[in-house]
């Protein structure tokens, strides 16, 4: 098993090395909403039994309006990382063929399990950098994995594609139109496509919510808790049809997801979320005016997080340790910084006074 990504958020490892406590630090190391919303009022009943029945259908009903997904019900996860441990699952079932068909299978493409034989040179498609659990999970699963830089590179050798949109952490963008053709190629080829829409209730736009119906061969992953600033939920949902709905649910088991999370989620995304994006935009702002002022080059990004390209990246990581304040660094991209939003203008003057005693 390939070694674990070291992720944003890791305040008590960066307490550790750095000195403080973990709670006076800044984490700027995510791309979650750092004014999380109000709660609303949990039933009681909701803490006390176990997940029932009509809070998951709230739930349901409540994304599907939310993000607009037609006829089909939102599944509601323990997060979306719960359903990319399971994609090379639903790949190898996909892609499993009966005895009957050994003859049209060579020997060095052949897993003979107890009942059939399952093809084993399948490859997939990770549009990249990206986030990094999907080539992880793949690799982990014995997966063979392409690494592309562009959806035009993905071919009809490729049984399942990953597109982040918008991308994290460029916050690259893909059209529509661009990925619903991806979409036609993929199931051309008998080939599925992942769309990662975890940035995406910012510019809701963006979304391929609305043509999932029509498009059978396609999978979208919604992020609840980055938007909401609920990351600790531990929620997101699938789109797709529903045998592939079906199979992840059977494969999470009973009450994967919290009676409480539910509950939540059943309200707030019937809520105005218009108050919530302002507030995101506002606090981008306040994070691009400091950046811009420490003379950083802002290289890509989305509303819940921006990209900075700088050679000193490395120093400038270590130098906001030093003052508490955590930003992502990447191994495979050691001039680029990632961060996260400030909480309030108070964190933005935390900030810019650290970056004005970074010695240059």
């Amino acid at each position: 098993m390939s070694a674990p990504i070291a992720h944003g958020g890791g305040i008590t490892a960066a307490a550790a090395a750095f000195g403080g406590r973990p709670e006076d630090w800044l984490d700027l190391s995510t791309g979650i909403n750092p004014c999380p919303v109000a709660l609303p009022d949990v039933p009681a009943r909701a803490w006390h039994r176990l997940p029932d029945g009509h809070l998951a259908d709230e739930a349901r009903h409540a994304a599907c309006e939310h993000y607009g997904s037609g006829a089909i019900l939102p599944l509601p996860v323990p997060g979306t990382q719960s359903v990319i441990q399971l994609l090379p699952r639903l790949l190898r079932q996909d892609r499993q063929v009966s005895l009957t068909d050994r003859v049209a299978v060579t020997d060095d493409k052949v897993a003979v399990t107890d009942d059939k034989v399952a093809v084993t040179d399948d490859k997939v498609a990770v549009v990249s950098p990206t986030y990094g659990e999907y080539v992880r999970a793949f690799a982990s699963a014995g997966c063979a994995v392409d690494a592309v830089r562009d959806v035009a590179a993905i071919g009809a050798e490729h049984r399942l594609a990953v597109v982040v949109n918008p991308n994290n952490p460029d916050g690259r963008v893909w059209p529509a139109e661009t990925l619903i053709a991806l979409h036609d190629r993929m199931k051309a080829a008998d080939g599925l496509l992942v769309v990662d829409e975890a940035f995406g209730d910012t510019d809701p736009a963006l979304s391929l919510a609305a043509q999932a119906q029509s498009l059978s061969n396609l999978i979208i992953f919604r992020s609840f808790g980055k938007f909401f600033g609920l990351a600790g939920l531990r929620l997101g949902f699938a789109i797709a049809r529903q045998d592939i709905l079906e199979r992840f649910e059977n494969w999470l088991g009973p009450w994967a997801v919290s009676g409480p999370a539910l509950s939540i989620a059943g309200s707030l995304l019937r809520s105005d979320v218009s108050a919530i994006r302002a507030r995101i935009d506002e606090r981008c702002a306040g994070l691009h005016a400091v950046l811009t002022a420490a003379g950083l080059r802002i290289s890509g990004g989305t509303a819940l997080f921006t990209l900075v390209a700088d050679g000193r990246a490395n120093d400038i990581y270590t130098h906001l340790c030093r003052h508490h304040i955590l930003v992502r660094k990447f191994d495979y991209a050691p001039d680029q910084l990632r961060f996260g939003l400030t909480p309030d203008p108070a964190a933005d003057r935390r900030l810019c006074e650290a970056l004005q005693r970074f010695e240059r």
